[in-house]
């Protein structure tokens, strides 16, 4: 029997991915709840580890663990750019600010990943990626810079391009990883590489914080749906898209977090912040019913 317009609509990758940005969309205001002092980076450490359990039991309960025949280069640079986009994301925004190291990390990911598809494997960007990335990211900056005194650092600058050179890296490698594997074993082991990689974290940090019941719900959160189910969901999407068309949705993070923010935070709508919702829902909007 033949799928039905909206079967077909609900099971496409552009929707995968979507949901994926949506959960990651609530990880700010999930980490405003973590008790006081509890530090950016031990936040970021948890979510990866349980996040990565999580993962790991999944593909051992599915019998989808494969220890073997895994291209260990793609997997290291796939895990490589997921630690080092959290660790230089943080870094970034505690130099240039969250404004700045906001727009220019999440920003620069779809740029780099077309440029990337561009000159690895020679498909050029449609115009439809162009004009629907173009609009949404226009859209975040106005969300992020509305408001905000701007002060360039240089460095928190070269850092945030850093974070997110290192997510298109991620996004590429896992690209490649879906025509071998499932996406439940790819994440299972770029979350375990990934935690390997910043293991040194765990020994020079305060995790005092999960010993409140606040602290352990958040690293629960965390971990279980902001990384283990979004990453998922944003892996399975790569199997059906492009690298560069999922670089471009998941631009609808810093939509979802600002609708929170709005409701649940009580930030101020200002017209910059209406205007750059708008802008960003009609690039996400094309690029998700005309596709590539």
């Amino acid at each position: 029997m033949n799928r039905t317009w909206p079967q077909v609509a609900l099971l496409s990758g552009q929707w995968f991915v979507l949901a994926a940005a949506v959960l990651w969309g609530t990880t700010g205001t999930a980490q405003a709840f973590a008790p006081v002092g509890a530090h950016p980076l031990s936040v970021g450490a948890m979510r990866l580890l349980v996040g990565g359990i999580a993962l790991f039991m999944l593909a051992r309960s599915r019998g989808k663990w494969q220890g073997r025949d895994w291209p260990w280069g793609k997997v290291l640079l796939a895990a490589a750019g997921l630690a080092g986009y959290q660790l230089f994301f943080f870094a970034a925004v505690a130099r240039a600010g969250v404004a700045v190291g906001t727009v220019t990390a999440i920003g620069s990911v779809p740029v780099t990943v077309g440029l990337l598809t561009w000159l690895v494997y020679g498909i050029r960007p449609s115009f439809v990626w162009l004009i629907s990335t173009t609009l949404a990211v226009i859209g975040m900056g106005l969300l992020a810079l509305a408001g905000q005194e701007i002060t360039l650092d240089l460095l928190g600058l070269g850092l945030a391009i850093a974070a997110g050179t290192s997510y298109a890296l991620y996004v590429m490698s896992s690209k490649e990883l879906v025509k071998t594997h499932s996406p439940t074993a790819i994440m299972a082991m770029i979350s375990a590489v990934g935690l390997v990689l910043i293991l040194p974290l765990f020994f020079v940090l305060d995790f005092s914080w999960l010993a409140q019941p606040q602290g352990t719900a958040v690293a629960l959160y965390l971990g279980l749906v902001t990384l283990a189910a979004a990453y998922l969901l944003f892996t399975r999407g790569l199997v059906r898209i492009s690298a560069d068309m999922a670089a471009t949705l998941t631009l609808a993070e810093p939509l979802t977090a600002t609708i929170l923010g709005l409701v649940l935070l009580r930030e101020p709508a200002t017209l910059s912040v209406l205007a750059g919702m708008g802008l960003i829902f009609a690039g996400l909007a094309l690029l998700a019913w005309r596709g590539r």
